[in-house]
């Protein structure tokens, strides 16, 4: 069997034997016998730090590092970034926003010293926001995929923690959740740095007009979003958090975050030219018609 994430091998009782190596290609026959053989010259192993970040399950291992630990190195560093924009005294308490980020919330609350609270419900039943295809489906279906618990919220100055900010869309709409539930105060600290740059490696990320990031300093993300305080990770010490767990990982696929795309190979009009094909196959419809768009009361 193979995977993309270890998770994947133990939940089939499956014994894990080792990573695919870069360039490698595996081969099985139909009588089960498995083929190996190395495809590209001078290959070097640059996992993409993205899936420790927010895609893969904490209980994944991908090249010798834990995605759980991976995620408490990182509310570590955050931690020194907190406390360098908002003195931990102004904050009481710290509210992951479901699933991702809730180990690099943990870590950090209790570097902090500040009470770590479940703010916001999820609901399973909803997909992953940031891939949605429109304005409209992603907005409303953050208010079907959260519900805030309104005592954990009342009075507070909180700081509300992600795995990453993308478009912005889900941040906005969760930080006014905060304040609808009562919140003084509502401070956003993001476990990864500002996404500036579209990744074209196989995630469906946003072209850069759509990434709230792109083209802005941290101060006029943080009024397009409305929070009290923005906080980002810092782009080096998310790759030294997560690099330290296996020093044999030298770097990482970090595009999304530094513009650097690894295999040398992407050039600007090559990333305009997926951009413009995206946009082409995706334009937006003034009515929501997704499958997770509500009736509205005429049609109830």
């Amino acid at each position: 069997m193979l995977a993309s994430e270890s998770v994947a091998l133990e939940g089939t009782l499956h014994q894990f034997e080792r990573d695919i190596a870069p360039g490698e290609a595996v081969f099985i026959a139909n009588d089960g016998t498995v083929h190996t053989e190395q495809c590209a010259e001078n290959s070097q192993l640059y996992p993409c730090v993205f899936e420790y970040v927010y895609l893969a399950r904490p209980d994944s291992t991908i090249d010798g590092i834990s995605v759980y630990q991976a995620r408490l190195n990182m509310g570590e560093t955050l931690a020194k970034r907190v406390i360098s924009t908002v003195p931990p005294a102004e904050i009481d308490a710290i509210i992951p926003i479901p699933e991702s980020s809730r180990p690099s919330a943990m870590q950090l609350a209790q570097l902090l010293g500040i009470p770590y609270r479940e703010g916001f419900v999820k609901n399973r039943y909803v997909g992953r926001t940031f891939i949605m295809p429109g304005q409209g489906a992603r907005k409303k279906s953050v208010r079907q995929k959260l519900n805030a618990i309104g005592s954990e919220f009342k009075g507070r100055n909180v700081l509300l923690v992600d795995d990453s900010i993308v478009r912005g869309t889900t941040s906005k709409e969760i930080v006014q959740m905060a304040r609808d539930a009562g919140a003084n105060k509502v401070y956003l600290a993001s476990a990864a740095p500002p996404v500036r740059y579209p990744n074209v490696y196989g995630i469906d990320m946003p072209t850069k007009s759509e990434l709230v990031a792109h083209g802005r300093t941290v101060e006029e993300i943080r009024q397009v979003i409305g929070c009290d305080a923005l906080i980002y990770q810092d782009v080096d010490a998310m790759k030294q958090a997560v690099g330290k767990i296996n020093p044999a990982v030298r770097g990482f696929e970090a595009s999304c975050f530094d513009g650097v795309y690894v295999t040398g190979d992407i050039s600007e009009a090559e990333v305009n030219a997926l951009n413009e094909g995206r946009n082409a196959g995706a334009q937006e419809e003034s009515e929501d018609t997704s499958r997770l768009s509500l009736p509205n009361a005429q049609e109830q």
